[in-house]
């Protein structure tokens, strides 16, 4: 086949099919994505909710609504693939759809902190399947010439997220409770169902390759049990000798050790990591991963913030958090463009940039930081983000054949996936052990219901989302004073962690490619294209 012929097969302009059809995508990845900013609003709301006012549970413990989410979402996304051959996209799609939108309903009924973190695995395993199905379809639909345009159609999702979940939830948790944050995934569950049924076209399943169950066996309870022994840190005192962190941090290593050993046996195998003799690809799952373990292990505690230390209520914390999400709007349809035009290497790197400056301002947070400063830091951040992310989606896909793109793609999205349950966990345990350093405040150690007795973080915090509660204490003002310092400088510390990802990323960017790559998305039958 010519070169002319593949042209015309795909228009240079995005026509109504493929918008008709990245409708469909793009409200299936809103539904996914936004999901997990709605939460990170609500996760002080879950620590009182879920536990008692003057104890609230460990926030290591609630960000685990987070984690097993993404973690889920990690699990399913090499089935993708296999699932979409065997089964027939269209119909595992709206599969997808209905299991997220019915583990949004069971999330709603829960009613202790464990219970949620359950039917939140049952909501990611159906919204794990939405982002690589979408991008598959997607995909097929416009062609390697309109590459960079569809990943800025497909980043839509990620705009919208950051904009609007916390806002979202932080108004449905002031205005109604919670469980609103996952009631009204329900009627937008049912419209996606209908619009996929009358706009995706009839399935036609065809055999497909063996799935790696083994694999599956062997990746998905070696990371669970991995993150589930970090993040069992700040219930054991920071001790890595307690059997509840080193039994399961080694099991859960020895299991990802034996994957990575038997994935290089089967013809199929769950993540072809054969794919990493592709440079580009390497270099793009490394910077991918480390951009992600930073980005939004990060993102997870400024909405915290705002609600801990500065005593905003959700909504407003949530509207604080989004001008992060305008700049990355402003960003990401223009490095949509560029990367069509310009190799990734000269813009990937200027995104991270922006990362390292505004996260480095989030270093040096206190109780009274200015809101501008704070807000303009958020904004270089989201400037950073869209110029980051589809530039690597990008450039990891462009030089895979037409074969190679499903598995490389699900290769990708894992990456993301793990690397953001690694950033949230490591993140959420460095914050509560941070908290822990408080000492606790005299005198409280016979006061019912508070065990141990409270810390002076602990008071500062409660001074700021349940002052009612805190009043009935008779805590000395000076030791909330001095808890409100160590709180803030707990965040601080965090953050420092996470620019020093964020940091070392620059390295890997600064090896993506700097001249024109080879495109061969189209497929066997079709020559190589040159992108310029």
């Amino acid at each position: 086949m010519s070169q002319p012929a593949a042209q015309s097969d795909y228009p240079d302009n995005i026509d109504a099919a493929v918008l008709k059809i990245a409708g469909v995508v793009v409200l299936g990845a809103i539904m996914s994505i936004l999901d997990i900013t709605v939460v990170n609003v609500a996760l002080p709301t879950f620590q009182d909710e879920f536990g008692t006012p003057e104890s609230p549970i460990a926030y290591s413990h609630v960000a685990w609504t987070v984690t097993a989410y993404t973690l889920a979402l990690a699990t399913v996304i090499p089935l993708t693939g296999w699932a979409a051959d065997r089964f027939g996209t269209k119909r595992l799609y709206m599969t997808a759809i209905f299991l997220f939108t019915a583990g949004s309903a069971l999330c709603a009924t829960a009613s202790s902190i464990d219970m949620l973190i359950g039917f939140r695995v049952l909501q990611g395993l159906g919204g794990g399947m939405l982002m690589p199905l979408g991008m598959t379809i997607m995909t097929r639909a416009a062609g390697p010439h309109r590459m960079g345009r569809l990943m800025a159609i497909l980043g839509v999702p990620m705009l919208l997220g950051p904009i609007l979940g916390p806002i979202l939830g932080g108004w449905l948790i002031q205005v109604a409770s919670w469980h609103w944050i996952f009631l009204i995934n329900v009627p937008l569950g049912a419209i996606a169902l209908v619009y996929a049924w009358f706009a995706l076209a009839k399935d036609s399943p065809e055999p497909s390759e063996s799935f790696d169950f083994l694999g599956m066996a062997l990746m998905s309870p070696g990371l669970a049990l991995f993150l589930f022994g970090i993040s069992s840190l700040p219930a054991e005192g920071g001790d890595f000798g307690a059997p509840r962190v080193w039994v399961s941090t080694l099991i859960g290593v020895l299991l990802m050790a034996t994957f990575v050993w038997h994935s290089f046996r089967p013809q199929h195998p769950l993540l072809d990591l054969r794919l990493f003799r592709d440079r580009n690809l390497t270099v793009s799952i490394v910077t991918m991963f480390l951009f992600a373990a930073a980005f939004f292990g990060g993102l997870l505690l400024v909405p915290t913030y705002f609600q801990q230390i500065r005593g905003e209520s959700t909504l407003h914390a949530g509207l604080l958090v989004a001008p992060q999400g305008l700049g990355a709007m402003v960003t990401m349809p223009i490095a949509g463009r560029l990367v069509d035009k310009f190799p990734v290497g000269r813009i990937a790197p200027f995104g991270i940039a922006l990362i390292v400056v505004g996260m480095f301002g989030l270093t040096q947070v206190t109780a009274t930081t200015p809101y501008p400063l704070l807000i303009g830091m958020l904004v270089v951040m989201g400037f950073g983000m869209g110029a980051t992310m589809m530039p690597l989606f990008t450039s990891a896909l462009r030089t895979l054949s037409g074969a190679q793109v499903a598995r490389g793609s699900t290769l990708l999205n894992i990456s993301q996936q793990i690397a953001s349950s690694c950033g949230v966990a490591t993140m959420s345990v460095i914050l509560t052990n941070q908290l822990n350093d408080s000492p606790i405040i005299p005198g409280t150690q016979s006061i019912p219901g508070l065990g141990d007795g409270l810390r002076e973080t602990q008071a500062a915090i409660l001074s700021n989302t349940r002052p009612e509660n805190l009043a009935q204490l008779h805590i000395d003002p000076a030791a909330i004073a001095r808890g409100l310092v160590d709180a803030a400088s707990a965040f601080s510390h965090t953050y420092w962690v996470a620019w020093a990802l964020v940091a070392l990323t620059l390295v890997p960017a600064l090896m993506l490619p700097r001249k024109h790559e080879t495109t061969r998305l189209v497929g066997k039958d079709v020559p190589p294209a040159v992108v310029d």
